[in-house]
């Protein structure tokens, strides 16, 4: 279930985006094409993705200018710029992100050294582009709880390291297109929010944000990984169970991997967990009114508007916001250099009552990632705190009557985007209905063999005696259900293929 919260406001979010902007055609004197081949692949990866400029904290020889605990540090310098704070303000810290300058200690620790904060609480969260929400979430808590009055949450991603050409050498520049694919997608960048209590200072017209909730859940035992640095292409073995680090490189195990096969599936999860959150009523039964959602390609924009559809909960295209075109993508960081920018460029656009919802799929081993905003008026304190965001909203209008919708008029329940209105909060149900089945299937001992190439033929014949019976009763079941729907619900029968 989502956290809810009551009393905590955004005060800042700031941004730090290293040099000037990169644009497609300056690329190859920060992450050269390796062959022909691979400037085929950018070519094409390119075009896809919709990114005209990103940033790169390394120069054109591969030398490090800002290292990734400096990006960060810049983030919350801003950050507490925007709000008249300082580090001496602030009691908790909390960063996200795919890693740091070194493997240890965390990396909000190293923030913390690197600006000379006095002693502070600390968290280190680890992972991918859902980081900052599970980030963002601890630092919220901290604030709820009452333990601190301010709370910082950084992500910060320096991915443009790992892409140096010269990475690649003990390679022979022979390296699959899922090590190829992430060089034209990610950037570097930071990001930080500063979070407090009812007391929080007004953004434009006079306005503020309410955290109502935040919500992530990792579909890591249903999925294999999908996006990882450290394992061998057929992630059989660790880069630390190599002899030496070069036995390692050569082997591919420290490149920056996608399989781009799995990613339909990413958005086909998360859209499904946010049904499963609209269904149990975390989510305003009028609509959002503006969506920050984090995409890697604007690939995936269509691909997202069409699975929010087929469940009913369809956002119009004119609130959807995003940067990626020409802030890149920075993984982690991403969602809070948007809300950074999005505050700057549409904090005047913003009225009473708006809600604003962040969506972080993360491709890592599939986490679904959100946070659901709401823009207040700078009130007292007193009406301020008034009745929290319930966390089940009302149901919709019941039918009048208790009466059924014209059965003739029913879709097939493959194709939701023709069923009556009547029928959303159904389809709604049972999107999240099938999230759970197909999640519990995933792990039954006969799809783990699958998965694992160790099916038998004996797996085979066991799952035929115990499936066949079944579809046979069934059938019967079938038949005579079909059969005792008369008068009005005899056209239900119609719809029972047998």
């Amino acid at each position: 279930m989502p956290v809810a919260y009551s009393n905590v406001y955004l005060q800042s979010a700031g941004m730090f985006l290293p040099g000037s902007p990169v644009d497609n055609a300056g690329m190859d004197a920060y992450v050269a094409p390796l062959n022909r081949i691979s400037g085929r692949i950018k070519q094409r990866i390119l075009a896809e993705n919709g990114i005209q400029q990103r940033y790169y904290a390394i120069d054109g020889a591969g030398q490090t200018v800002f290292s990734n605990t400096q990006m960060a540090a810049g983030a919350i310098t801003e950050t507490l710029a925007l709000a008249g704070k300082t580090l001496a303000d602030v009691g908790y810290l909390s960063s996200g992100s795919s890693g740091g300058d070194a493997l240890m200690p965390g990396f909000a620790s190293m923030i913390q050294g690197e600006m000379a904060a006095p002693p502070m609480e600390t968290l280190s969260v680890h992972g991918v582009c859902a980081a900052s929400v599970g980030a963002m979430q601890a630092a919220a808590m901290a604030v709820e709880s009452g333990a601190h009055s301010l709370a910082l949450s950084v992500a910060s991603e320096m991915p443009s390291r790992l892409f140096k050409r010269s990475r690649f050498a003990a390679q022979d520049y022979n390296t699959d297109f899922d090590a190829h694919f992430l060089r034209w997608m990610l950037s570097d960048g930071a990001g930080a929010v500063l979070l407090g209590g009812p007391k929080a200072l007004p953004q434009a017209n006079g306005l503020r944000l309410k955290l109502k909730w935040t919500h992530q859940r990792s579909f890591a035992g249903d999925y294999p990984v999908c996006m990882q640095l450290g394992l061998t292409p057929d992630r059989s073995k660790s880069h630390l169970d190599f002899p030496a680090w070069g036995d390692a490189e050569a082997a591919g195990a420290l490149s920056l991997r996608q399989d781009i096969r799995l990613l339909p599936h990413l958005f086909d999860v998360c859209i499904h967990e946010y049904a499963d959150l609209a269904h149990k009523g975390w989510v305003p039964e009028r609509g959002i009114d503006h969506f920050l959602c984090h995409y890697s390609s604007e690939r995936f924009i269509p691909v997202v508007d069409d699975l929010l559809g087929k469940a009913q909960l369809s956002i119009p295209r004119e609130r959807w916001w995003s940067n990626l075109a020409w802030r890149g993508n920075t993984g982690a960081a991403s969602i809070f250099i948007m809300m950074s920018e999005f505050l700057q460029k549409e904090g005047k656009r913003l009225k009473a009552g708006d809600t604003v919802l962040c969506f972080i799929p993360e491709s890592g081993r599939f986490t679904a990632g959100y946070m659901l905003w709401e823009v207040e008026l700078n009130t007292p304190v007193n009406q301020a705190l008034q009745a929290n965001f319930p966390h089940k909203i009302a149901a919709s209008e019941t039918i009048a009557n208790d009466a059924l919708p014209d059965v003739s008029t029913i879709a097939a329940p493959h194709d939701p985007a023709t069923a009556p209105q009547q029928l959303a909060p159904l389809l709604t149900e049972l999107a999240s209905i099938w999230q759970d089945y197909r999640s519990n299937v995933w792990r039954t001992p006969l799809l783990r063999r699958i998965r694992t190439r160790e099916l038998q033929s004996g797996d085979y014949v066991r799952w035929m005696s115990h499936w066949i019976p079944q579809v046979r009763e069934g059938s019967l079941w079938m038949r005579e259900g079909a059969a005792s729907l008369t008068g009005d619900y005899a056209t239900l029968a119609s719809l029972i293929d047998l």
